[in-house]
């Protein structure tokens, strides 16, 4: 889980995918990532959260923005560039991290990956219409809200 570093910065955004994310939607996340970051977890704005995570191998705290959907029990993060980004293989393996949304910190367990199917039930129609057309990503990461 994530040490005690006040803020961590974003490194960057990478993958381990066979497949290269689309040139159009990797530029879009280089260029949006630095506003999304300084905006993410604010309490105004609910549609996105900062991930905070340390790295596998570095042992190094990382940040990084990402849209989330949430319920009183769970955050569902949508993953559109699959499961195999680095970020969502750290709080994989570590077993959760802490998620800054709405202006607090919230604790954050048993990563889950889930498929289009099973995550469609967390947003409303509308959501998922933009979803699908802004990301439209196949995998998306659920984590369960810890007490407290």
């Amino acid at each position: 889980m994530c040490g005690t570093s006040p803020r961590p910065t974003m490194v960057g955004m990478t993958t381990t995918t066979q497949i290269a994310p689309s040139s159009r939607s990797w530029w879009m996340a280089k260029v949006t990532s630095p506003i999304a970051l300084a905006l993410a977890g604010r309490p105004f704005v609910p549609l996105w959260a900062v991930v905070h995570h340390r790295g596998r191998k570095s042992g190094r705290d990382l940040s990084v923005p990402v849209a989330v959907m949430t319920t009183n029990d769970v955050f569902v993060i949508t993953l559109p560039f699959g499961p195999g980004t680095n970020w969502a293989r750290n709080v994989l393996a570590a077993g959760g991290c802490t998620l800054r949304w709405k202006g607090a910190d919230h604790l954050v367990t048993r990563p889950e990956l889930i498929g289009a199917d099973e995550a469609k039930r967390y947003f409303s129609k509308l959501q998922w219409s933009i979803q699908e057309r802004m990301f439209g990503a196949s995998a998306f990461l659920r984590l369960q809200r810890t007490a407290g």
